[in-house]
């Protein structure tokens, strides 16, 4: 029995990560935990020390965070607003994700950056892409609030444009689900499982992966995306060292 611990904990000072460079998309939803609205302290903290082991693996970490949580923009049923001002208001909800998760990953220990595609000097710095550059060779974690700064881009295609100007190795896109389905799992628990899909297929078949913006920006820059459960502890780290976990999407 004791040396099987000994060959394990040899096996994982082994254990490498497949990814040096990665940009994490996290939906508002991931931070709402079971309360099913605003900030649930628990689990963002549970997130927090995720991040902080595969930060401690030597991956330099790019984040992505929504603001479906605490306002869903055009999507805000009951309210009628225009688009370009909901999609605003849902990027001011974003920052208040951005620093809701660099509290909770500065409280373990992780250097964090908030960078903001609007403006806001008392919160946060302005986008600037060689100074997220700088950041992450310094080992910090950068955090991407307000999308792309423009209403009509999801913060899915702002995490597909941010991975490209960083020059991520991949996204890991985090959601409540395994991986990738041919229909809602939720809703239909027969619907079939991709462990691996193309763009294209993606697109043809309009899957539910990211929008139509994001998957073809990947597809046009070979930018591997894989979807896997955010809700299975330590999934991001399992990814980072490349263990089959949830779905990847590349080219054909």
């Amino acid at each position: 029995m004791a040396a099987t611990k000994k060959a394990s904990k040899k096996t994982a000072k082994k254990a490498k990560p497949v990814y040096q460079r990665i940009m994490l998309k996290l939906s508002g939803e991931a931070f709402q935990g079971p309360q099913g609205f605003g900030i649930h302290g628990p689990t963002i903290q549970a997130i927090a020390r995720e991040l902080k082991e595969v930060h401690e693996l030597g991956v330099k970490t790019a984040i992505m965070v929504g603001g479906g949580n605490i306002f869903r923009g055009a999507r805000q049923k009951g309210f009628e607003i225009d688009r370009a001002t909901g999609d605003y208001m849902g990027m001011l909800a974003t920052v208040i994700n951005a620093l809701a998760l660099q509290d909770a990953l500065e409280k373990e220990g992780v250097f964090t950056r908030v960078l903001s595609a609007i403006e806001m000097k008392e919160v946060s710095e302005p986008f600037i892409r060689r100074r997220a550059m700088r950041h992450l060779e310094k080992n910090r974690v950068v955090i991407f609030a307000a999308g792309t700064g423009n209403p009509y881009f999801s913060t899915d295609t702002a995490a597909a444009l941010r991975a490209m100007e960083i020059k991520a190795d991949v996204i890991l896109k985090a959601t409540r689900v395994d991986g990738v389905y041919d229909a809602d799992p939720e809703q239909i628990p027969d619907a079939k499982f991709f462990a691996a899909i193309s763009y294209r297929d993606v697109l043809n078949q309009n899957l539910k992966v990211m929008d139509s913006t994001a998957i073809s920006l990947c597809m046009d820059n070979g930018m591997p995306i894989v979807v896997f459960n955010m809700n299975r502890a330590g999934n991001i780290k399992r990814v980072v060292l490349g263990e089959r976990v949830g779905s990847k999407v590349t080219p054909a």
